[in-house]
């Protein structure tokens, strides 16, 4: 069944689907957010309590949090290895995530979040299909925080926009998506969660019933570096066997500055101890983001 090609690498996304050449599914790209796509941490070699210092720390907590009034721009790549009947295949999803907030008063603020993937996934005769998946926005309505917890909900939405019909879903879908984030001293933990259902689309084309759940956890260290765990765990309703993706890992990353850029790099490494036939056992995850924090700070 060709379509929904990798929902399930990024931020948010909807679950595994069988790719061409593979036995099961393989996944949708997804919507990872990706909370803990955005972890960052303390800037270097910075004096303890100095102004820049502080301003820096303040970056790294609204980066590690997936719906923070900070403008940024991840671009997060994933790639699985071990598709196929062979085990030796090989799906790569790359995912452009811009998040861009809005402040609709003193009190609440509206978080955008878009996951434009570029997926490519084995197709017949050991060739690989590239092109753009489906996209999917995440619009979060976020209360201003109340102590160490930030809250956000709102609606997600699968739009067919895949370049070829076996990179998406043919679908156009819709559901609820929420994200609690919890701050305190050299943590932020949290987890997203979304549901989407389809409504519309191709008729000859399986209908959408995906779940995501990404429970993240940072730690930072002194010096910009930090520990993540971000593991996206998605759940396929429409398939008859198969329907989890379990991963299991973490990796390490760093905030840092290019002249005034701040910048954001990780690299994450899972396990995939529960998935479908044929879909690979390991997700190798790295990201590059550009943050953009109010002020130019």
């Amino acid at each position: 069944m060709p379509g929904l090609v990798a929902l399930a690498l990024a931020s948010s996304s909807v679950g595994p689907v069988k790719a061409e050449g593979a036995d099961q599914a393989a996944p949708v790209a997804a919507p990872a957010a990706n909370p803990a796509t955005n972890p960052a941490t303390k800037a270097d070699a910075k004096q303890a309590g100095s102004p820049e210092a502080d301003a820096d720390e303040s970056l790294a907590e609204k980066a590690q949090n997936p719906i923070a009034n900070l403008i940024s721009l991840p671009f997060q790549n994933n790639t699985t290895f071990g598709l196929g009947p062979n085990q030796d295949r090989v799906l790569n999803v790359l995912n452009i995530q811009p998040v861009v907030p809005f402040a609709l008063s003193k009190d609440l603020n509206l978080v955008t979040r878009t996951i434009l993937p570029v997926v490519s996934q084995p197709a017949f005769a050991g060739q690989q299909r590239t092109g753009l998946g489906d996209i999917n926005p995440s619009f979060f309505f976020v209360p201003k925080p109340r102590g160490a917890w930030t809250l956000g909900f709102g609606p997600t939405l699968l739009l067919p926009t895949a370049t070829d019909q076996s990179l998406g879903s043919g679908q156009w879908g819709a559901g609820p998506a929420g994200v609690a984030v919890y701050t305190k001293g050299a943590w932020v933990a949290g987890a997203l969660v979304n549901q989407i259902w389809s409504f519309a689309g191709d008729r000859d084309r399986s209908a959408v019933s995906a779940f995501l759940v990404q429970p993240f956890l940072n730690y930072n260290l002194p010096g910009g570096w930090y520990l993540v765990s971000g593991p996206i765990i998605t759940a396929n309703w429409q398939s008859t066997s198969g329907q989890w993706i379990l991963p299991v890992g973490g990796g390490v990353g760093r905030l840092f500055r290019v002249g005034r850029q701040p910048m954001n790099a990780s690299i994450q490494a899972y396990g995939n101890v529960i998935k479908p036939d044929g879909f690979g056992g390991v997700t190798v995850r790295a990201q590059i983001q550009f943050l953009f924090p109010a002020g130019g700070s």
